[in-house]
């Protein structure tokens, strides 16, 4: 095993794509050969993209470094009570959502299938993309959005799915909308059925729209009142369509929305006030880099134990 300045190692991988992904998207092969290198040339970002990491608030350190302010309990709050006061209407909510004949759901009947697609599995398809595509770029900025967007949602489904699991609580489809109080705590895990509470999709779309928002104030500050509705309409669209699918209550919607708003905000806060911490040294420090046969080489450098 080799050391690089006796504080780092890399390896590197090749990959080599099947014909019909090469030159369209980076694939992993059923093989992949991993050795240790010598360290890859580095690498110079376009002007003007280099990784930003220094907080936008530069007058207090003490505040850089707090992860939950008086801000997110209220936020918090705001979500709890909102998630309560859901459970007496849930049953009327999900009546009205399947009646065809309102406007907003002929709406959602031709765009819930596709905005939830776009959800699950295409966070993850679009998130890998924009990281794969900033680290072959050498535009960091893009690369750590795509990272960043993809870990806030890996955390907010954790999260999410472990809630499911436990808490049991029946689809609106099982009692035909009459009964949103069918809770069976316990290990549900296997049964779907009992995976309502909250709402995955809504989670994940959450996750990527807040955590967007934090990277673009972060870069492009005058952008935010653009980015913004754009993102978190998109996400609340993913929750109406699974209510309107049958899939949730509108409290699983509510309380999903609040998980992934949260994921992805403390993933971009606390990745950017630590900008050393190990996962993203990791992470946005792996290179990708093509050759002329089309095969991809992955660099990785690994904090020495």
């Amino acid at each position: 095993m080799n050391f690089v300045n006796s504080a780092r190692r890399q390896w590197v991988a090749t990959v080599r794509p099947t014909a019909r992904l090469r030159g369209a998207t980076l694939a992993f092969a059923t093989a992949i050969t991993l050795a240790p290198v010598a360290p890859l040339g580095a690498q110079k970002p376009t002007p003007g993209d280099e990784r930003t990491v220094t907080p936008k608030d530069t007058a207090n350190k003490q505040r850089q470094q707090t992860l939950f302010t008086y801000r997110d309990a209220i936020l918090a709050g705001g979500f709890a009570i909102l998630t309560v006061a859901m459970f007496p209407v849930d049953r009327e909510i999900a009546k009205g959502l399947t009646d065809s004949s309102l406007t907003t759901n002929r709406f959602l009947e031709h765009s819930a299938s596709g905005v939830e697609v776009i959800t699950a599995p295409g966070a993850y398809i679009i998130g890998g993309s924009l990281y794969a595509f900033g680290r072959i770029a050498h535009k960091p900025n893009v690369a750590d959005l795509g990272w960043h967007g993809t870990e806030a949602v890996l955390l907010a489904t954790t999260i999410t799915g472990v809630l499911k699991g436990t808490l049991g609580r029946a689809r609106p489809f099982v009692t035909n909308d009459t009964n949103p109080t069918d809770f069976k705590i316990g290990s549900r895990f296997r049964n779907r059925e009992r995976q309502s509470f909250p709402s995955g999709h809504t989670t994940t779309a959450f996750a990527v729209a807040s955590s967007v928002t934090s990277e673009i104030r972060r870069l492009h500050p005058s952008s935010v009142k653009f980015v913004a509705p754009v993102m978190y309409g998109g996400a609340t669209l993913v929750g109406l369509s699974r209510m309107y699918h049958n899939k949730h209550w509108a409290s699983d919607v509510v309380l999903g929305a609040a998980i992934g708003t949260f994921s992805g905000l403390k993933v971009v806060r606390y990745s950017h006030a630590h900008p050393h911490n190990k996962v993203d040294r990791i992470i946005l420090g792996t290179t990708i880099a093509l050759n002329g046969h089309g095969d991809a080489a992955l660099g990785f450098t690994l904090p020495a134990p």
